[in-house]
Order: C-alpha cells, then structure tokens, then sequence
C-alpha cells in the first residue's frame, strides 16, 4: 500500500516551506518531511556541497529519487525543495496530489533570507537571479498547484491557517 501526502508544499528558497510545513503538520497532528532534509542525510553532505563538488544536475537526480520515495512512503505533510518542480516527472507524480505553492515576491525573499551565499543558485547578483529563477519556476509552481498561498507579510501562522482554509482542512 502506498501512502499519499496530506499535503505537499512547493516554492522557492527561503519562502517558509519548512516552517509552515512544520505548523501544518502539527496542526493536522501528522508528521512532517522535507525532502532536502532527506538529501542531507542521504548525501552526508550539504546540498550546497552537493552543488559544489557534483553540479546542478548531479543534484537534481539525487532530488528526484528523494521525491519519489517521500512521495511514495510519507503521509503526512512533505515539502519539496525549490527546484524539484523542474522535472517533469516530478511534476507528474504531483497530478492529484494536494499541492499548495507558497509564493513571497523579491523584496520578502531578500528580507527572508538576506538572498545569502548559502544558497548555490544566488551566489552572484542575488535579487537579479532570485527574479529570474522565479521568472522560469513560477508556472511550473502554479501548474502543480491545488491551492496558491501569498506569503508576503504575513507570519507563519497566518500562511499556515491560510493553507489550512484554502484546502478546507480542519485542525486535528
């Protein structure tokens, strides 16, 4: 028997995935995954490491198959890293999955995360990359997309019961 995602969260870097992810699980009293986290312990390595010593789609493989395992084994919230939503067959896997896109514009992003090194792909000319990363990922986030939830100036409970009420769930 295969499981199946109360909820799968997508977005980019830095837009609260984990945090919010964390509050949904808690609140629908389910267990929470991120597949990046599943990576780092994977790899035994950073993914930023990851990036340095292998390459973006030396990554992206690695990504795909942590996916497709959560996806395939986690039933309660998963949050999916920033880029995964570039596979095609990732975004296949998400058809009828119950997804919510957690969207913030540049001037959130740079204050969330201070567009920091720490993040491979805004390495050079942060804001310029951010727009242009989210310029190619943003129908690929809405096309997966059951539910969009505005994260700009609001807190993490705020976008939690934000998703909450736009799925129609109920707090466990």
């Amino acid at each position: 028997m295969s499981a199946a995602p109360v909820v799968v969260l997508v977005g980019p870097m830095g837009v609260g995935k984990s945090t919010v992810g964390q509050q949904l699980a808690e609140r629908l009293g389910v267990g929470y995954r991120d597949t990046d986290d599943d990576i780092v312990s994977e790899q035994g390595r950073t993914i930023a490491e990851i990036f340095v010593d292998e390459g973006e789609p030396a990554f992206r493989a690695i990504e795909k198959l942590a996916v497709r395992r959560a996806l395939a084994e986690h039933d309660g919230v998963l949050a999916l890293g920033g880029g995964s939503i570039l596979d095609e067959d990732t975004r296949a896997l998400l058809d009828g999955q119950r997804v919510v896109y957690l969207s913030m514009d540049v001037e959130e992003a740079v204050k969330r995360t201070g567009l920091n090194a720490a993040r491979p792909l805004l390495a050079v000319n942060p804001r310029k990359q951010w727009r242009e990363l989210m310029e190619a990922r943003r129908h690929l986030y809405e096309g997966v997309a059951t539910a969009v939830v505005a994260t700009d100036g609001r807190t993490p409970e705020e976008v939690t019961q934000a998703a909450l009420d736009a799925l129609e769930l109920k707090d466990a």
